[in-house]
């Protein structure tokens, strides 16, 4: 045919990339794994987690086998595909870093280059410590140092740490009584090459958190690292609650978007972020953040939350009975409230573990001298424990918090003394999650948190 000669080199030239293109991908295909990223988890099964991701989908069989902890804790590979996640098992106590040896091969049987990394989920105690002229807030490292990330204000009535660990936000009183909020950056390096090391953590300058002053305030934080600010002013009716998501370098903007709800108590961020926990006369409501679709459920009842546990949706309320009467609940998705505990003692803070398989309750009985206990249940509400603290008593208006890495409690404390002497500051107190042992901390506090690993 004529012309037919021409066609023959127009199909060599259009042959060339498909060609090279088979080639590239057998090269592709012969290349060993590469390990493309690893950070930190949110853990809601166990004391820590990291995420990894690779270049392959991965054989989890494989990484089990090859990879080594030291100290040796038991450790699951969870997942499929090229993104695993490395979950340590519950009920394991961390004292030092981890050091990682990650190994392993893909599903074709290649083997991944192996690397040496260290890690610490270990959280950081972070305080409000008392100072000549006002407080501060002090953080403090594993190795027992304290170290200021503040300055000296006249008062701290309100700290929160951000639930992803990248900062802190506070609010100072002001001589006049007046509120500014802040946020202070932290950056941490708590996962790094085992050649690198872990760092100190570096701390920015305090930034303003909005333009004015506010009469009162209340904070919450996820997971995300997204923050809740609701404040008043004594110009303004009612209060109002602003959503203030990080930045590209994970610290918190100085601005955010309004939040439609009034609320007749403090608003809850859910841990693991997408909604918040709103309270009002008629109890308790869950309402979907933006961008997602509005969505309302309510838990009727006089009834406040009390904690959130590690699992995604479960958390402890507490709920007021008409003959003064109080009782613990565990709310899980999809389930009514379970009662784990009914009595006349007041419950002044809870902490849980997991999805609630263990809950930690501390009671107040008495009113001349009351007196302080611990009480530890099940998810079936069977007392596992109780112990009575004498000689203390609960800093008001702070919490119980539980940290699975270490299987401890952190709360704020404060010795008794004579009746009629001066009340002894409050210290910061760890107690054993398993035996109720206490270990008091020489520091003069008004508030204690964790500072999640970042």
């Amino acid at each position: 045919m004529p012309g037919a000669p021409l066609h023959r080199p127009l199909l060599a030239v259009l042959a060339v990339p498909a060609v090279l293109a088979v080639i590239q991908q057998q090269l592709l295909l012969r290349l060993p794994p590469r390990l493309e990223g690893l950070g930190n988890a949110p853990a809601s099964s166990g004391p820590a987690a990291l995420q990894a991701r690779f270049s392959r989908p991965m054989d989890p069989a494989s990484l089990q086998s090859g990879s080594r902890l030291d100290p040796p804790l038991a450790h699951r590979w969870l997942g499929s595909g090229d993104s695993l996640l490395l979950s340590l098992a519950e009920g394991q106590t961390l004292r030092q870093p981890l050091q990682l040896d990650l190994a392993g091969k893909d599903r074709r049987g290649l083997a991944l280059a192996a690397s040496r990394w260290l890690w610490d989920p270990r959280p950081r105690l972070l305080a409000v410590v008392s100072q000549t002229g006002g407080e501060q807030l002090q953080i403090r490292d594993h190795d027992g140092r304290w170290r200021p990330i503040s300055p000296v204000w006249p008062a701290i009535p309100v700290a929160v740490p951000l639930g992803d660990g990248s900062g802190v936000a506070a609010a100072s009183r002001d001589p006049s009584g007046q509120l500014r909020l802040w946020t202070i950056g932290l950056r941490q390096r708590n996962l790094a090459p085992l050649a690198r090391g872990l760092g100190a953590i570096q701390i920015a300058p305090p930034q303003p958190l909005g333009p004015a002053a506010v009469t009162f305030a209340h904070l919450s934080s996820n997971r995300r690292g997204e923050l809740l600010v609701q404040s008043g002013s004594l110009e303004e009716a009612g209060s109002t609650a602003m959503l203030v998501r990080p930045r590209s370098d994970g610290r918190p903007q100085g601005q955010g978007s309004r939040l439609p709800w009034q609320a007749s108590g403090p608003m809850l961020l859910l841990p693991g972020g997408g909604s918040v926990v709103v309270p009002d006369p008629d109890g308790l409501h869950l309402e979907t953040l933006p961008p997602r679709q509005p969505r309302r459920q309510t838990l009727p009842g006089s009834r406040d939350l009390s904690s959130f546990c590690p699992q995604a949706g479960r958390a402890v309320l507490l709920r007021h009975w008409p003959d003064f009467r109080r009782s613990l609940e565990l709310v899980e998705p999809g389930r009514a409230p379970q009662q784990l505990w009914l009595g006349t003692q007041a419950v002044v803070a809870s902490a849980c573990s997991r999805g609630g398989e263990r809950v930690w309750a501390l009671l107040v009985e008495g009113r001349g001298a009351p007196e302080l206990s611990m009480l530890v249940l099940d998810r079936r509400g069977r007392t596992l424990a109780r112990r009575r603290l004498d000689g203390w008593e609960l800093e008001p208006g702070t919490g119980l918090h539980y940290d699975p890495s270490s299987e401890q409690l952190l709360v704020a404390l404060r010795p008794l003394g004579a009746i009629d002497a001066r009340p002894a500051p409050a210290q910061p107190v760890l107690i054993d999650a398993v035996s109720l042992e206490l270990r008091s901390l020489a520091r003069a506090v008004s508030q204690v948190h964790w500072l999640p690993a970042g």
